[in-house]
């Protein structure tokens, strides 16, 4: 509003000093176009929702003005070789080619708007040069903030990309280290475990009384089982942990598969591409529905739940829903947990700059709602916060 009013203020002040078409001794046409003129100017204020509306009235202003100049002879300009087009015609022609998806349509406004503030039917070559000039460098300042808002997209991406490389190369790597990690503690203490159990089983055989065969006895099962132990370590370290493993998106629907093959109806709704969820968005999703629908089956049984999860290129957004109670809890049950909860849920949304709000509804049911941003770096060091 504030651009349009200086438009219309310059234009008035422009036409008053002689600038454009006002004449040397005005009289009451000229102040009746004046306020056509303002009424024109002021259509500035919709150049963004009607671009090629506000074209369309400046160009009829300045075309009436030409044809009243000539070859009516109403109006009589004090200086005829001046552009007799407002100055809000160099805003005007800004707005088609910024803001119209039909380009076409879009130059072909600017360029019959330029004809009239040229008028070369009636004009010098230096006025034609000056309308041209006037009305082209507004479409010139669209396509190059359009060019650079295009190349800063492709250059966010670009990094973006790169970014996400980066932590592959670097999970890949870790990945190898552990596995090679794994590989020579496996190497390395299962050998000698082994030598020590069947040195105890030897000397089970060999001893000559029950109280040493019996102390070789405990010593070999104690290394088997120490062997069965090392064979777990080793299978958890050549397995990514839960904190780097794919949690996909695309999982929440076998979490609600899963919870209503159990006894927990449930409904999976889900609007918009998955895949603009980046990973750690989409592990943080993951857990929170786990969570919630663990917390149904815990303290609501039977109730009905509705998953609801939408995607967009700014935001994911969870609601996870249900009704009351249709048993009372079992209480062996209730005691049981993962040792998360909402409390833990809230500090990993947190981390990835999301909120989280859980609250009763009032048909006695409850309801988990989580809002994160689409993407989050995955190399993000995660800060737990105070």
């Amino acid at each position: 509003m504030a651009v349009t009013v200086f438009f219309v203020v310059i234009d008035v002040l422009a036409t008053l000093s002689g600038a454009t078409w006002w004449p040397a001794h005005p009289g009451t046409l000229a102040w009746v176009m004046l306020g056509f003129q303002v009424a024109a100017c002021s259509s500035l204020a919709l150049r963004r929702r009607a671009p090629l509306a506000v074209v369309a009235i400046l160009g009829a202003f300045t075309l009436a003005i030409t044809l009243l100049i000539w070859p009516a002879g109403a109006l009589t300009p004090a200086h005829e070789d001046n552009i007799w087009a407002p100055y809000s015609t160099i805003l005007a022609a800004y707005g088609p080619v910024l803001c119209c998806r039909d380009r076409r349509t879009a130059f072909t406004a600017v360029g019959l708007l330029t004809l009239v503030v040229a008028r070369p039917w009636h004009a010098t070559l230096l006025v034609i040069s000056i309308g041209v000039v006037r009305t082209l460098l507004g479409p010139l300042l669209a396509l190059y903030f359009e060019a650079r808002a295009r190349l800063v997209q492709a250059l966010r991406e670009r990094a973006e990309r790169a970014e996400r490389e980066q932590h592959l190369l670097a999970e890949q790597a870790r990945d190898e280290e552990r596995a090679r990690l794994a590989g020579e503690m496996h190497d390395i203490v299962t050998h000698r475990v082994s030598l020590m159990v069947l040195q105890a089983g030897a000397l089970r055989m060999t001893a000559p009384d029950e109280a040493t065969r019996q102390a070789a006895e405990d010593l070999r099962a104690a290394g088997c089982q120490a062997l069965d132990e090392l064979r777990d370590l080793v299978g958890i370290l050549r397995t990514a942990p839960e904190d780097d493993q794919a949690l996909p998106v695309s999982g929440l629907a076998e979490l609600v598969g899963e919870s209503t093959a159990v006894g927990t109806p449930a409904e999976f709704v889900q609007e918009g591409d998955p895949a603009l969820a980046s990973p750690v968005v989409g592990r943080t999703a993951y857990r929170i529905v786990r969570e919630a629908l663990t917390n149904v089956r815990k303290h609501a049984p039977g109730a009905h739940v509705v998953v609801r999860v939408s995607y967009d290129e700014s935001q994911v957004r969870l609601s996870i829903r249900n009704t009351a109670a249709a048993a009372p809890p079992a209480n062996g049950l209730v005691a049981t947990g993962s040792g998360l909860g909402l409390a833990g849920l809230r500090q990993r949304i947190e981390v990835v700059h999301g909120t989280l709000r859980a609250s009763g509804t009032p048909d006695g049911g409850f309801c988990v709602e989580a809002t994160m941003p689409s993407y989050v770096p995955t190399a993000e060091p995660a800060v737990r916060p105070a």
